[in-house]
C-alpha cells in the first residue's frame, strides 16, 4: 500500500538504503554517510566547510560531527582557508584518497545492481526526482507555498 506522506516514504527509503550501503562498506571500514562525504570532498576539491555542508544539505554542526572519526582516523584533515582565515577547507588525506577510491568501487556496484534491480530507466527518474526535491529551488517554493496557505 502506497503511504499518503511523502516524508515517511523518503525517510524509510532512505533508512532502506542507508542499511544496505552500510552493509556493503563494511569491508572497507566506513559508513554509507561517511563514504558520501569522502565523494562530496573529492569531487569539490578542498570545499570550504560551509559549501560542503550546503552541498550536502547539513548544518555545520552535523558536519563536523560526521567529520570527526573521518579526521581521527587520518581520511580527512581540515586547514584553515589562506585567503579567510575565518574559514576551514576540508581535504582528503592520501589515506583518505586511498580508501575513497576503495569504496568508490563497492558504491559502483552497488548503483549496478540497484539499477538492475529497480530499472535503469526508473533509476535515472528516480535520482532527478530527489536531486529536485533537495534543491534550495524547491525548498523555497514548498515553504512559501506553507506559509502563504497557513496564513
Amino acid at each position: 500500500m502506497a503511504s499518503s506522506c511523502a516524508n515517511g516514504s523518503v525517510r524509510r527509503a532512505s533508512r532502506r538504503l542507508g542499511q544496505i550501503y552500510d552493509e556493503a562498506f563494511t569491508t572497507c571500514g566506513l559508513k554509507a554517510t561517511q563514504y558520501s562525504l569522502l565523494s562530496q570532498i573529492a569531487r569539490s576539491r578542498q570545499p570550504k566547510m560551509r559549501d560542503l555542508a550546503q552541498a550536502l544539505v547539513m548544518d555545520l554542526s552535523a558536519l563536523g560531527h560526521t567529520l570527526k572519526p573521518l579526521v581521527r582516523d587520518g581520511l580527512v584533515e581540515l586547514q584553515v582557508d589562506e585567503t579567510d582565515r575565518r574559514s576551514r577547507r576540508v581535504l582528503l588525506t592520501e589515506a583518505g584518497q586511498q580508501k575513497y577510491t576503495e569504496a568508490r568501487k563497492i558504491s559502483e556496484h552497488v548503483s549496478q545492481v540497484f539499477d538492475k534491480t529497480f530499472g535503469a530507466e526508473e533509476t535515472v527518474k528516480l535520482r532527478q526526482a530527489l536531486d529536485f526535491i533537495a534543491s534550495e529551488g524547491f525548498a523555497q517554493s514548498l515553504l512559501e507555498e506553507l506559509q502563504s496557505s497557513s496564513a
